[in-house]
């Protein structure tokens, strides 16, 4: 119920106001944003590539409604890409970008797959050009094919920009077969849209056992698994298929959020691990915000509190 109410709070224009001028938001949300600028990314980046961590940034926008507004969010990853890499922080991918192909462009009528395809390509160009890699974040159900599409033919050109799957989709153990070959980058998570029962995993168990299922087959695969969970059952889980199957430590990598068990990123990439967080940045925060505390109820506590606390 919780889940689902967040969900929808999401979408609610009134309640975005409110919670973006409460004067306690920003302090709350510091701890989950990098901040507005590219200069803010670029810094919480160089901290953590400092600590031993790595990094895939990711730029909110609002929903995008124009090829303008589309450009412009092209035109900002470019930017950011070239800030990192004058900051000599992409060298072997340290730090990369993750796009949400809506953002660019994908769900505009018409041609909207071909501007989200060109101006992807303007990013993995400006990536390469850095040294570094492009991930396709994956939206709801609906985009799921389309997004797939997209990255086939980018993959053409950069057999190295990754791909976002989704556990709690019924039809993510099929994906994942498809996209294990050779080269391949795959990022697991559990999946944070509000989706029907006849495509998605309503129950958070199910969600897990098919996190499972799917994590068996990318790690018994020829590709790179990119394992997003904050949790110890699924980190250990992986832990025990990479042994497993042999692979060396390199040959996958762990994925948190920004500002989520901060203390268990530093110890796995003190083990050795590769261990990667995903950092937003932006002055658009409030629908990441609500997708991350619907994800995990622990994230609501902490904003509830501060706002009792501070407000």
């Amino acid at each position: 119920m919780l889940r689902q109410t967040l969900l929808q709070a999401a979408k609610s224009d009134r309640l975005r106001h409110l919670v973006e001028t409460a004067p306690v938001s920003r302090g709350v949300v510091k701890r989950f944003v990098a901040g507005d600028r590219e200069e803010d990314a670029v810094l919480v980046s160089a901290e953590l590539v400092g600590s031993g961590r790595r990094v895939t940034l990711d730029h909110l926008g609002e929903d995008t409604t124009g090829t303008g507004q589309a450009r412009a969010v092209r035109e900002a990853y470019v930017k950011v890409l070239a800030m990192l890499s004058a900051a000599g922080v992409t060298e072997s991918g340290k730090v990369e970008v993750s796009v949400k192909l809506s953002a660019v462009g994908q769900a505009l009528p018409g041609d909207g797959e071909a501007v989200a395809l060109e101006n992807a390509r303007a990013i993995c160009e400006a990536a390469a050009q850095a040294g570094t890699t492009v991930t396709l974040d994956m939206e709801d159900h609906t985009a799921t094919d389309s997004t797939l599409g997209i990255l086939a033919e980018l993959r053409k050109d950069w057999p190295w920009v990754g791909a976002v799957l989704q556990s709690y989709l019924r039809r993510t153990e099929g994906d994942c077969k498809d996209l294990a070959g050779q080269g391949s980058r795959v990022r697991l998570c559990k999946g944070a849209y509000d989706e029907p029962e006849s495509v998605a995993y309503r129950d958070t168990h199910e969600v897990d056992l098919s996190y499972v299922r799917c994590l068996k087959i990318l790690m018994a695969g020829q590709g790179y698994p990119m394992v997003a969970s904050h949790d110890p059952r699924l980190v250990d889980i992986a832990g025990a298929l990479a042994v497993e199957n042999h692979r060396p430590l390199g040959s996958y990598e762990f994925q948190m959020l920004y500002g989520i068990r901060p203390q268990e990123q530093k110890r796995l990439a003190g083990l050795g691990e590769t261990m990667r967080v995903y950092v937003p940045y932006g002055n658009q925060w409030y629908g990441y915000l609500m997708r991350r505390m619907a994800e995990r109820p622990a994230n609501t506590v902490f904003f509830v509190r501060g706002l009792v606390t501070r407000g």
